[in-house]
């Protein structure tokens, strides 16, 4: 049984469910007897070094109480330790988390995964980008990480102040439509490089990203390989026909997408930004690198991680 827990609460999360989340499931680990330690930071870089020091500590397990963005921030300070991560679902997309069996918006549930829950170890994948000399390396992804018109839609929906929520991309989406081309991607998958115009690049280590969008559905978290989607150069009017299937996975039977497999993923591209577990990453050019067993999760016992989808 996990006895102390540092919860790492996003509060704004679901529109404010990560603080009401966030709370129930620290009243059911306590009353369960279990020591909670409740870290809000006032920004990503102060909860990031609240988990690191919590993990110092020696904490049994970093919990992230919030959606996909939470954990990508508690990933970072577990990833290749010992120690496990949980999670408290209570965000909007929940990808991660769904993967995993978790409950989603149930905090009591959630909370008695981290009490009684088993470790299962899963695979993560390390970034390196820009410099590696000057340090530009290290960080983490455990769901899918994206460039292309996808990112160039988080990158206009960042900058805009109206609307909220999800109709702050739709609007996005729609705005990008009418100027976004195609990009010259190069992508090495160990070692062999091909060139693409294509649309989007996804490299997955999970299936899903943005709330269920299945763009990798070959992907296994605990198969020690990325699986990468590439949709290359296709109409707009066509695009908006492919899109939509990445919802149940069957868009990489369309003839412009490429389904590719390895350890180590290169993308680069002029002008082109990568996102990961739905943040901002860095401008390409990125290396992805699976690491097997990285990332100890706190899951139900008897889970079963998602099949691939055929």
């Amino acid at each position: 049984m996990t006895r102390t827990v540092a919860l790492l609460v996003n509060p704004t999360a679901g529109k404010g469910r990560g603080e009401a989340e966030g709370r129930i499931a620290a009243e059911r680990l306590t009353a369960g007897g279990v020591t909670v330690e409740r870290l809000v930071g006032p920004d990503a870089e102060g909860a990031l070094r609240l988990g690191r020091e919590a993990v110092a500590r020696g904490v049994d397990a970093l919990v992230a109480v919030g959606g996909d963005g939470m954990i990508h921030l508690a990933l970072q300070c577990v990833a290749g330790t010992s120690t496990p991560l949980g999670a408290v679902p209570a965000g909007t997309g929940n990808d991660f988390a769904t993967m995993l069996g978790l409950p989603i918006h149930d905090p009591v549930a959630a909370a008695d995964i981290v009490a009684d829950g088993v470790v299962r170890e899963v695979d993560a994948a390390r970034l390196s980008f820009g410099d590696v000399s000057a340090g530009e390396t290290g960080r983490w992804f455990a769901g899918v990480m994206s460039s292309g018109f996808d990112s160039a839609v988080n990158e206009r929906a960042n900058q805009m102040r109206w609307p909220r929520g999800k109709a702050r991309y739709n609007v996005a989406i729609i705005a990008e439509l009418g100027v976004f081309s195609p990009m010259a991607f190069t992508v090495t998958v160990d070692g062999v490089t091909i060139e693409r115009e294509a649309m989007l690049v996804a490299v997955g280590n999970g299936i899903s990203y943005g709330g269920g969008m299945k763009v990798c559905p070959g992907a296994r978290l605990d198969d020690g390989l990325l699986h990468v989607t590439v949709l290359g150069k296709v109409s707009k009017p066509e695009f908006l026909r492919v899109f939509p299937r990445v919802y149940k996975g069957t868009h990489i039977s369309h003839p412009a997408v490429e389904v590719l497999v390895g350890r180590e993923i290169g993308l680069s591209a002029e002008g082109a930004i990568s996102y990961a577990d739905g943040e901002r990453v860095a401008p390409l050019p990125v290396t992805a690198t699976c690491v097997p067993g990285a990332l100890r999760m706190l899951v139900p016992a008897g889970t079963a991680l998602p099949r691939r989808i055929t």
